[in-house]
C-alpha cells in the first residue's frame, strides 16, 4: 500500500480516485468542491484541508486540473505543492497542458530532487469509472517505472510516449484526429439521414466497410443508434465541447511551434468553435452530430 494523494476531482477525477480506494491504496484527496471530496470520503479516502497537507506524506501525489495555469499555481512557488510534498515523491500530472509547461512544472519537481511524468488519459469518463483508461506518459524510465503500479488501477493501457512532455504531445494529437473523426462520422451520419436512411442500419454498414473508425464503435454521435452513450442522453456527460475547443487550440499552437500541416483538425477546431458559441460549451462533443444536421 501507498501513500496517495489526488488533487483535483472532476468528471474525471472523482472516478480515477474511487478506483484507488478501489484497489486498496490509502488515498488523501483534495478539491475546491466540497461535494467531490465528500463522494471520496464516502468511498474510503481521506480528505485534506489544503493541497499542502495533501501532499505532506504522499509517496505519489496525482493531480488532475482543467488547464496550465492550474498546474502551474498548484505545483510551483513557496505555497505549491513541491515545496511541501514528502522527500523522494513522485508527482503524476495527468491534466491536460501544453507540452512546455509540462517540462516547466516536471523541471521544477525533478531540479527540487523528486521525479516527474505527465500523464494525460484517453477514455472519458465512462473509462474512468470502468478503470480502462489510456495513460500516455512523458518522462525518464525510472519515474514511469514507479507510476506504472499506481496507474494500472485506473487504465487498462499504459504507454510511454518519450521524454518529458511527450505525453500530452501524444494525447493532442490523438485528440486532434478523434475530432476530425467525430465530425466527419457525424457528416456522413447526416447526410445519410437527409437522403432518408436509417442511422442505425447506415453505422450497421460502416462498422463493417472502409468507414470504420473509433466513433462508430464506441461513441455513436446519433440519438437512439447506441446504448449508453452521451448522445442517447441528451448528450451530458461524457466529455464537453470546451474541452474538445481546448484541446484542439493546443494542439494547433503545438502544430504550429513545429510548422506541421493540419488542415483537418483546422477545420474541426472552426466547427466545433461554431458549437460552443452556440450554446454547447457544456454538452458532449459528439453532440457536433447536432450542427451538421439538415438546416
Amino acid at each position: 500500500m501507498k501513500n496517495i494523494a489526488f488533487i483535483g476531482l472532476g468528471n474525471m477525477g472523482v472516478p480515477m480516485a474511487a478506483n484507488l480506494v478501489r484497489n486498496g491504496e490509502s488515498v488523501v484527496v483534495f478539491d475546491l468542491v466540497a461535494d467531490a471530496v465528500k463522494q471520496l470520503e464516502d468511498k474510503g479516502a481521506m480528505a485534506a484541508a489544503s493541497p499542502q497537507e495533501a501532499v505532506k506524506n504522499a509517496d505519489v501525489v496525482v493531480t488532475m486540473l482543467p488547464a496550465a495555469q492550474h498546474v502551474k499555481s498548484l505545483y510551483l512557488g513557496e505555497q505549491g505543492i513541491i515545496a511541501h510534498a514528502k522527500t523522494g515523491a513522485l508527482f503524476i500530472d495527468c491534466s491536460t497542458i501544453d507540452a512546455q509547461s509540462a517540462k516547466e512544472v516536471g523541471a521544477g519537481a525533478i531540479n527540487s530532487g523528486y521525479a516527474f511524468i505527465d500523464a494525460p488519459v484517453s477514455g472519458g469518463v465512462a473509462g474512468a469509472a470502468a478503470g480502462t483508461l489510456t495513460f500516455i506518459m512523458g518522462g525518464d524510465d525510472a519515474a514511469v517505472s514507479r507510476a506504472k503500479p499506481v496507474l494500472k488501477h485506473m487504465g487498462a493501457n499504459l504507454f510511454h510516449a518519450g521524454e518529458l512532455g511527450a505525453g500530452q504531445i501524444a494525447k493532442l494529437c490523438n485528440n486532434m484526429l478523434l475530432s476530425v473523426l467525430m465530425t466527419g462520422t457525424s457528416e456522413a451520419l447526416q447526410l445519410a439521414i437527409a437522403s432518408g436512411l436509417d442511422p442505425k442500419v447506415m453505422s450497421d454498414i460502416m462498422l463493417q466497410s472502409s468507414g470504420c473508425n473509433w466513433t462508430l464503435q464506441k461513441y455513436n454521435p446519433c440519438p437512439d443508434v447506441m446504448d449508453n452513450v452521451p448522445s442517447s442522453n441528451q448528450y451530458q456527460g461524457g466529455f464537453m465541447v470546451k474541452l474538445m475547443n481546448k484541446d484542439l487550440s493546443l494542439a494547433m499552437e503545438a502544430a504550429q511551434q513545429v510548422g506541421a500541416s493540419t488542415p483537418m483538425a483546422a477545420a474541426a477546431q472552426a466547427l466545433y468553435r461554431m458549437h460552443q458559441l452556440k450554446g454547447n460549451a457544456d454538452r458532449d462533443f459528439s453532440s457536433i452530430f447536432e450542427l451538421l444536421g439538415k438546416s
